[in-house]
């Protein structure tokens, strides 16, 4: 009798294509990435979000990204309606991938009835990608890591 192994990739079986592009559509409708916010925020019609950095003020004095609204995570039930417009859409950030901030940050927006998108890599992969960022003594900005971006456009490539 032989035994046929099925490798871990394939031991489920992919999705049908139909099921596929649903669920990325769906997952490009509640993400976007740094390169695009970075994108956006240089737009000279302006981005056409909030961007919301949702972590504690010691990490916000560490660095930011330029014209984000600092409203923690903890103060987004009390403070979203005095500084939000519910028809402009939000894109949440933290630290980053091993943070899931940014995701209850989302959350508790869209409890309340906001369209978000959550900004994956976070404040981490801004500064890994190499864009600027704001702290209490103006801005500083890091070389790009070459593992994350492409040096030339500031970009992953994708």
């Amino acid at each position: 009798m032989t035994t046929t192994t099925v490798n871990p990739v394939l031991r489920v079986a992919p999705a049908s294509p139909a099921v596929a592009a649903a669920h990325f559509r769906a997952s490009l409708a509640l993400y976007t990435d740094v390169s695009d916010v970075a994108a956006a925020l240089a737009s000279g019609d302006g981005p056409g979000f909030v961007l919301v950095d949702s972590r504690a003020p010691e990490a916000w004095d560490q660095g930011h990204l330029p014209g984000a609204l600092h409203l923690p995570t903890a103060h987004i039930a009390e403070r979203a309606a005095d500084l939000l417009d519910p028809a402009v859409p939000v894109v949440t950030y933290c630290w980053g991938p091993g943070c899931d901030g940014a995701a209850r940050a989302a959350l508790a927006l869209a409890e309340l009835g906001y369209r978000v998108k959550e900004m994956l890599g976070g404040f981490e992969y801004w500064v890994r990608e190499g864009y600027a960022y704001a702290t209490p003594t103006g801005r500083e900005r890091r070389a790009a890591d070459p593992l994350t971006t492409v040096v030339d456009t500031g970009a992953c490539g994708c």
